[in-house]
């Protein structure tokens, strides 16, 4: 739910109010998918339930590295109500291996020239055949007439294994480990990079002080609600295959199904329906995505498959899990002149996003400072655990981690409060644009494009009542109560490209209809979407419908992720409704007998300015404009009033933000209670404030997990210690403090809008914030920072060292 705590923008928030003022863009319109969501209406995959319908269950390795001897599977087989029970063998020659993945279809030449990428083949099996290399891995899969006996069968799947000596620990990895992950790339290091900017090596020389240290950012997983689930089913008459998945990405799994099936992909859509979250893994494009549909061809039956919540915890992509080794030199006065990092990060088995996350670590580390020399050199690894992709985030919540330790051992070291080694470091409103003289993962050079660092930076000390509370530490202390106060700043690249696409219509109604190629599981494209429409045409806002997440929609689409909707989808959105306008004005045009130019549309009413008595409503357009012996012949309007657009983004926006934790820590217990927590952010102009704290947050919730409870955790023998929410620790309701937000909104000059993302913002500072909190509470400055999460157990241990 939105934040409880204040906001310095005056929008409206009554939501119902909100939907007749105008303009739409920027009121605090309530979102028109809760009533079906709240009201049990929405449709899930798990949901569909279609005539004839099968449903399947995976077989899993148990083992985390083993050669596989022998498969029994003529037990199960002979079970009544199985339908059939599917090996790697019998997929040979149907279903090819995965082998395209992000990043590594093609590197953008800006990142190619500058930071020497390596990208080794890894082809993932849709069944493992020969090997499994994690514990979850996909071997066989039992289908039934129903889930119980699917389940059943699976039971008596008899396995044999020769297990092989296991690899869990990327240092190890690296570092002369004699096995491999993968005999056949001669390395377990799957994907690397190296990027350098000024002359770190002459900078070290010249600076007066250096510190160096290690951090480890711990493994974890998503958890959406929803898990992932597939349903697949070949449409008789038309012949086409269509799959209903809880994606992010359907036009990625579209591609995938038709090329590795070996479909024309005309022939092959692919629906999201309601999703329950996604926050990353369903990103991912998974072996279940194709091998259900082959299944519903091979059997010619509707084929269903969920995901249970041990599946998820076992199989779908993890994150984080990176270990850096850092130097930094500074100057007495607290001015950081360079940065060395070289980081490892835990890949697992497989490495479907190569650079994504460790890159996006890279290219956000020094954030909003100014760090003239900058070395950073990243590793993807390959162990024997579960796949490692994107989570909320995506590879910065490490990096502002890594900067926050830097600028508080700084602190530290010099004796300056961590408030002002931010401020002397950051950069300037005067200095933007300014270039960091490296490329994004886009490929394009990272400038940031427009924002006031210091202003958020003195809105957040002033929110959090910074120098009252410094003021107050020592007499709390004395009365045996630690309370601190942490700081961190991020800069977020949002809007990534290639592209975002949109359909708008006026139907024969007079509704407008708006089809978008991003896929909502969350972020509220039926309400933002609809209030950009319905303000560029001038209409009411509740006359517009969104449909978004089918690739029968538009020919082209990308996704939802990387807090790039509304930059690009929004934009395509725009741009779109642009043109329409411009073809309902000019039929009204014809019909009125006027200058298009001197026409205006209020409500949905076209007239001449000043004269509302002589109108025409978008029914009559739409009738005049549709095909027929009396349709109005104007030149580009033929055949009704649509357009579409495709927006490609030149590259990325830079949202950024400050958030300020408040802290008090039990020594002796290792409790931590958040009194406080404010959000000073700034994602351009915001098109519904209401949203924008929604997620604000949200984030912030999982930011929390990150800090305090969550991390996959790994036993001897590659085994998962936390497969069930008794051991992987998630935080409730009461552990989720209210959030103080602030926003800026400075727009971005990179789209018409003037807007940037905010899907991941909240995420990205919370574990540094804390974090910094924690240490402020306790005096321990100069103590380095305890390994993530900060469990009753790691701050018990830091109060007992520096006690």
């Amino acid at each position: 739910m939105p934040s409880a705590g204040s906001s310095e923008d005056t929008t409206k928030q009554d939501g119902q109010s909100a939907i007749s003022q105008k303009p739409y863009i920027g009121s605090s319109i309530r979102r028109t998918e809760d009533y079906r969501l709240l009201s049990g209406k929405g449709r899930f995959v798990a949901d569909l339930r279609l005539e004839g319908m099968v449903e399947a269950v995976f077989v899993r390795s148990q083992v985390a590295r083993a050669r596989i001897a022998h498969i029994d599977t003529a037990t199960a087989r002979r079970m009544p109500g199985v339908v059939t029970v599917i090996t790697a063998s019998d997929l040979v020659g149907k279903v090819e291996p995965f082998t395209r993945f992000v990043d590594q279809e093609e590197t953008p030449p800006g990142l190619a020239k500058v930071a020497n990428p390596i990208v080794l083949p890894c082809p993932i099996e849709p069944l493992a055949s020969d090997e499994v290399r994690y514990v979850g891995q996909p071997i066989a899969v039992v289908v039934a007439e129903s889930r119980y006996i699917a389940e059943d069968a699976a039971e008596v799947i008899s396995i044999e294994y020769e297990e092989l000596p296991v690899i869990d620990n990327p240092e190890d990895a690296v570092h002369g480990y004699p096995d491999l992950v993968h005999a056949d790339l001669g390395t377990n290091v799957q994907a690397s990079f190296e990027v350098s900017v000024g002359n770190v090596e002459m900078a070290f020389e010249s600076v007066s002080r250096t510190l160096s240290f290690k951090v480890h950012v711990p493994r974890l997983a998503a958890n959406p609600i929803e898990t992932r689930g597939v349903v697949a089913a070949r449409d008789p008459s038309s012949g086409v295959l269509t799959v209903w998945s809880s994606t992010q990405v359907p036009y990625m799994v579209r591609t995938r199904i038709a090329e590795q099936l070996h479909l024309p992909e005309e022939t092959v859509r692919v629906v999201a329906p309601d999703v329950g979250g996604g926050f990353g893994p369903k990103v991912n494009v998974y072996p279940e995505e194709v091998v259900l549909p082959y299944l519903a061809l091979f059997l010619d039956r509707p084929v269903r498959w969920i995901e249970d919540r041990q599946e998820h915890l076992l199989a779908a992509m993890h994150s984080r899990d990176q270990v850096h080794f850092v130097k930094v030199g500074f100057t007495d006065d607290g001015y950081i002149v360079a940065i060395e990092d070289s980081f490892l990060l835990d890949a697992g088995a497989y490495n479907p996003f190569s650079l994504t996350c460790a890159y996006n670590t890279a290219a956000h580390l020094r954030g909003p400072y100014k760090v003239p020399n900058f070395h950073i050199k990243g590793a993807c690894v390959l162990t024997n655990k579960s796949p490692n992709g994107p989570y909320r985030g995506a590879g910065r919540p490490e990096a502002v981690f890594v900067m926050d330790k830097i600028l508080a051992l700084v602190a530290a070291a010099t004796g300056l409060d961590p408030a002002e080694v931010f401020r002397r470091n950051l950069i300037s409103p005067a200095e933007l644009p300014y270039d960091q003289g490296m490329p994004y993962r886009d490929g394009a050079r990272i400038i940031y494009d427009s924002g006031d660092y210091p202003a958020a930076l003195n809105k957040a000390l002033e929110l959090c009542e910074y120098d009252s509370l410094r003021a107050d530490q020592a007499r709390l202390k004395a009365e045996g109560r630690y309370v601190g106060v942490g700081l961190s700043f991020y800069i977020e690249g949002t809007g990534l490209g290639p592209f975002e696409g949109s359909t708008v219509r006026v139907e024969g109604s007079g509704e407008v209809v708006v089809h978008a190629g991003s896929t909502p599981h969350g972020q509220s494209h039926q309400t933002t979407l609809a209030q950009i429409c319905a303000d560029e045409l001038g209409v009411p806002f509740a006359s517009v419908r969104v449909r978004a997440g089918d690739t029968g929609l538009l020919p082209y689409g990308v996704g939802t992720f990387a807090s790039r909707s509304l930059v690009t989808a929004g934009t395509a959105v725009a741009r779109a409704t642009k043109v329409v306008k411009d073809k309902v004005l000019a039929v009204a045009a014809e019909l009125l007998e006027v200058n298009p130019a001197d026409l205006v549309i209020e409500d949905g009413v076209i007239h001449p300015l000043g004269v509302p008595s002589r109108a025409v409503d978008l029914k009559a357009v739409a009738k005049a404009a549709s095909p027929g012996p009396r349709a109005v012949s104007i030149a580009g309007v033929e055949g009704g009033i649509s357009a579409t657009s495709y927006f490609v983004p030149e590259t990325v926006t830079f949202s950024y933000g400050v958030h300020a934790a408040t802290v008090e820590v039990d020594p002796e217990l290792g409790t931590v209670e958040i009194l406080r927590y404010i959000v000073v952010h700034d994602c351009g102009r915001i098109v519904n404030p209401l949203v924008v704290e929604g997620q604000v947050q949200g984030g912030v919730a999982q930011g929390i997990g990150s800090a305090l409870y969550e991390e996959f955790i790994y036993g001897s023998g590659g085994q998962p210690l936390t497969t069930t929410f008794m051991d992987y620790l998630l935080p409730g309701s009461t552990e989720i403090p209210p959030v103080t937000q602030i926003h800026l909104q400075i727009p971005s000059p990179r789209n018409e809008l003037g807007v940037k993302g905010v899907g991941e913002g909240g995420a990205i500072p919370p574990p540094a914030a804390i974090g910094n909190a924690i240490i402020d509470a306790l005096g321990a400055a100069a103590v380095d920072l305890p390994e993530l999460p900060f469990t009753p157990e790691r701050i018990s241990f830091l109060a007992d060292k520096i006690s």
